[in-house]
């Protein structure tokens, strides 16, 4: 017998869901209740809230279940649910693209799916885009890594207002925040550094999931609220770092290959607006740090401060790609020994002010594209004029207060 695509992953999605390719949810450490996702209850509720609706999903490959089945080709094979177009982001759907680039439009091989490129597409023209699909709801799907500059997130708030714009429902799939949702940390966006690497006001760790971004957006920054729908997650504590999730890690991007990765980058992504390597094109992208001509100096100034919960090794490197192709440069490596105490925005001041001090050679990039991540010219300046960490820290507490205010309104854990 002659099976369709769809019958054939169907087959293969209910031989997944009782043999031995499916895993049970694993109780995270601490003996509190195993973690299950937003996707995982909607499935479980056999898809109640998309009954009747003409659905498209904003994904790309974090968009898996447990046991590593994304969640497009799950839907796809199940008749409960009418999946009719996938929407891709940076990196794209599947994530064959590259820091800065997408997929375009295309026809899924694996579904036959039509997928629409997002990447860079806000307001009416992504509006438009979620018209043509002919959806009705759009589903969000993307693990986050913590960070404003962390563009999912930017994907989502511009789906968000497309969304409304568009008359479509909205529903977003909570998946765990990797670094904790403790407390939020660092600078808050200035509004006139708005940019792709960060739309609005939240602080630069914002300690939120993505569900509760959605919230934050639609209540305070969406001038048009969309009819939203959150899918929360169960068993998730604020506490939890990503291994207490019992999920597995699928690099949300290209250098982004573990969640050691996301645990530093809301810190050393900064160095993005430095003339030194933010670690691109090695294996530990944003744990390696240097330039040509840096030494062992700056490891011994950064461990001087004694920063707590992280040592900085004296490192050498040379990145495949990125700055400093194929030349060896010396540097830093960052080793957390307690994640708990660990901070890594101001563990990423520290940085640029020792880099400053000890390295002649220090410069911004020429763009100040350190403002745009920061978001304002504070960071910049004060370290410019001689501050050390604790001055640079404390000119953005007032502002951060304030978030905190704010983002505790809509937190779901």
């Amino acid at each position: 017998m002659k099976l369709s695509r769809r019958s054939l992953l169907a087959t293969t999605a209910a031989a997944a869901a009782t043999g031995a390719m499916a895993a049970p949810a694993q109780a995270a450490p601490g003996g509190n209740s195993p973690l299950r996702t937003g996707f995982e209850r909607l499935d479980a509720g056999g898809y109640a809230s998309l009954r009747g609706q003409r659905v498209g999903v904003v994904t790309n490959p974090t968009g898996v279940t447990r046991d590593v089945r994304h969640i497009v080709d799950v839907m796809h094979a199940d008749r409960r649910v009418n999946l009719v177009a996938v929407f891709g982001p940076e990196h794209g759907f599947r994530g064959t693209a590259q820091a800065g680039g997408s997929e375009g439009r295309y026809d899924d091989p694996a579904t036959g799916l039509p997928v629409y490129d997002t990447y860079l597409k806000s307001g009416q023209p992504l509006a438009d885009v979620f018209t043509a699909s002919g959806v009705d709801t759009v589903v969000f799907d993307i693990q986050d890594a913590g960070a404003r500059f962390y563009t999912y997130i930017w994907t989502l708030y511009d789906c968000m207002e497309a969304a409304a714009l568009a008359g479509k429902r909205f529903v977003v799939l909570d998946r765990p925040n990797p670094v904790t949702g403790r407390e939020a940390l660092g600078p808050v966006l200035h509004p006139e550094f708005a940019t792709f690497v960060g739309r609005k006001p939240i602080a630069q760790a914002h300690g939120m999931t993505v569900a509760e971004l959605a919230r934050l957006f639609n209540g305070e920054f969406l001038t048009t609220p969309v009819p939203l729908e959150t899918v929360q997650m169960t068993g998730w504590r604020r506490s939890d770092f990503y291994d207490a999730s019992g999920l597995p890690w699928v690099p949300p991007s290209p250098n982004m290959p573990t969640p050691d990765t996301a645990l530093v980058y809301s810190g050393t992504c900064l160095f993005e607006g430095t003339n030194l390597s933010e670690g691109r094109g090695t294996t530990r992208p944003f744990e390696l740090l240097g330039a040509a001509g840096v030494d062992g100096r700056w490891a011994a100034a950064a461990n001087a401060l004694h920063l707590p919960g992280v040592y900085f090794r004296e490192a050498y490197f040379a990145p495949t790609f990125s700055k400093f192709q194929d030349t060896t440069v010396g540097g830093v490596q960052i080793h957390v020994h307690n994640r708990n105490a660990f901070d890594p925005v101001r563990t990423g001041i520290a940085l640029l002010v020792t880099a400053k001090q000890v390295w002649s050679g220090f410069e911004w990039r020429s763009d100040n594209w350190i403002d745009t991540l920061t978001g304002s010219t504070r960071v910049r300046t004060t370290i410019d004029a001689g501050a050390g960490t604790d001055e640079v820290v404390a000119a953005w507490q007032q502002e951060l207060a304030a978030f905190r205010k704010t983002r505790k309104r809509y937190l779901l854990y």
